[in-house]
């Protein structure tokens, strides 16, 4: 939370002896907890008309059975056990004050709270000045006489009847709370200060503009209360500050309790320090001459270190540092230019020293001005884009592709994905057709001739020798061997005697004009 700077200030300007000590702080000396927020213990089975100093005892007031046999701290007067039990039934667990239970503790807390004992009697107001003493004793008396009361639980014996607080129908035969100040009946459970919502303790309450309150609130509507002490204040002459009243001298500081009326003050966490605390628990130590930051000096910080403005200098040349660049090594600060001098590396680029509060783009061991970050070849700027590194240069994506990327030697295009090469050339599939009829040559069975490929057909139909006996191509494709005599040639198959058609393959034969004979059906046909 911000501190803030402050003076107190007193309603009247005649000064008060100082009565703050520790012991007069509502809040624990050891902790500085709110008293309530501890455990509290009361006086045991002691009535809370007793407590509120009310006269007489009302017939019925008193519990008809054993507390401690039924494990309760209290009870509402008057009602059989088996009626307590149906009241606690209607409210909330931690509401209900069984013996050694969060809702004992919860009840010891409330009369501390609801029913605070320096309201109640003077005996208890350690700060209440003599002369004050009787508009003391007639708040209290009109108070007890005119708004202090204690509810009654009963059974509802009529219908029609509605609750005094949520308006809502009672059920007849149901338990509710009777309120003679008022002549009103409430829900249990709605019987609670308007002020602060809690349910009304052991069923006191006051009477405020024909208003339900606890003691507490009700007291804070017609005097003030101290922040310090938790007393009603009936002098005229009291301190308002942080939105709060206080006694004359009670308004005091957090950590030394020196009195803070008329002084400037600090605030933190809620809570006000004097200067002098202030700045010996909160305030930081300059790092330059090691003396406090006071409130009134500007706390200039930097990485969990702090300088008074006019200490926060180059550690170099002593220039001030004021609204200006400023590099930090080993825990030391300097100018842009002396940081510059001493430490700055050089850009990979242009070969400049990068400056304090520049711009630096790194790759690995090496470091760029943003501007000098760019491809080799169309010179512009990286920046957070894609790159490719080459040796001790960067490319964008595109230039890498264009200068180094695989390129079909058909269409000159990149392959990006599934080429083919043919004599160490690459080419996309699609590219790789017969250099006849253009079909795809990727995966099939191809030759070649001058240097370009064909699929097994065109290369046959083209360039193949012929068989003499079918006419068809000899393409030697898939290891096909072929006989060869004179300018004529034929399949190793088609080799055979035009007589007899055996094979004539490894074997003697004779030519019959066109045709080969064997030499068998040769000596035929001679006799």
């Amino acid at each position: 939370m911000q501190s803030r700077v402050a003076r107190a200030s007193s309603d009247f300007e005649s000064p008060a002896p100082r009565i703050c000590l520790l012991t007069d702080r509502k809040n624990c000396t050891s902790c500085k907890c709110p008293r309530e927020a501890h455990d509290v213990r009361h006086e045991e089975w002691v009535s809370v008309r007793s407590r509120l100093g009310l006269k007489g005892e009302e017939s019925g007031s008193s519990v008809g059975f054993d507390l401690r046999s039924k494990g309760l701290a209290w009870a509402p007067p008057g009602l059989p056990a088996h009626k307590v039990d149906e009241y606690f039934s209607m409210l909330p667990e931690i509401s209900v004050p069984r013996i050694d239970t969060p809702g004992e503790r919860y009840r010891d807390r409330q009369l501390a709270i609801q029913l605070p004992k320096q309201d109640l009697a003077r005996a208890y107001c350690r700060h209440l000045n003599p002369i004050h003493a009787s508009s003391a004793d007639d708040f209290m008396a009109a108070r007890n006489e005119i708004a202090l009361d204690i509810g009654n639980v009963q059974e509802v014996l009529e219908r029609d009847l509605h609750c005094g607080a949520c308006l809502a129908p009672l059920k007849y035969g149901s338990l509710a709370v009777s309120t003679s100040k008022l002549g009103l009946l409430y829900h249990p459970n709605c019987f609670r200060c308007t002020e602060c919502k809690e349910l009304l303790v052991d069923l006191a309450y006051c009477v405020h503009d024909d208003t339900l309150y606890c003691e507490r609130h009700y007291a804070e509507q017609l005097k003030p209360r101290c922040a310090g002490c938790d007393e009603l204040i009936f002098s005229g002459e009291y301190t308002k500050a942080m939105n709060k009243d206080w006694h004359s001298g009670h308004f005091c500081c957090w950590q030394c309790d020196e009195s803070l009326t008329g002084q400037r003050y600090v605030l933190r966490d809620e809570h006000p320090y004097c200067i002098k605390c202030y700045e010996s628990v909160f305030a930081n130590g300059c790092e330059e001459c090691n003396k406090i930051i006071g409130i009134d000096s500007k706390d200039l910080s930097y990485k969990d270190k702090h300088w008074h403005e006019a200490c926060f200098l180059c550690n170099r040349c002593r220039v001030s540092l004021v609204d200006k660049q400023f590099g930090s090594k080993v825990d030391k600060i300097y100018c842009g230019n002396c940081y510059d001098a001493q430490f700055a590396s050089r850009c990979d680029g242009c070969g400049e020293i990068f400056r304090a509060g520049t711009k630096k783009m790194e790759y690995k061991t090496r470091q760029w001005h943003e501007k000098c970050f760019c491809c080799v070849v169309c010179k512009n700027p990286i920046g957070t884009k894609s790159f490719i590194p080459r040796e001790q240069e960067i490319y964008c994506a595109g230039c890498y592709e264009d200068k180094f990327a695989t390129r079909c030697v058909k269409c000159n295009k990149i392959i990006t994905s599934g080429g083919v090469t043919y004599k160490n050339e690459p080419w996309h599939r699609d590219c790789f057709t017969c250099s006849n009829c253009n079909n795809s040559l990727a995966g099939q069975r191809f030759t070649s001739r001058d240097d370009k490929p064909y699929c097994a057909d065109c290369f046959g139909e083209l360039f193949a020798k012929r068989c003499t006996a079918c006419s068809k191509p000899i393409t030697g494709i898939g290891g096909t061997r072929f006989i060869s005599f004179e300018d004529r040639h034929w399949h190793n198959d088609c080799f055979i005697c035009a007589g007899c058609k055996t094979s004539l393959v490894g074997r003697g034969f004779i030519t019959d004009n066109e045709d080969i004979i064997c030499p068998e059906c040769a000596k035929m046909k001679l006799m």
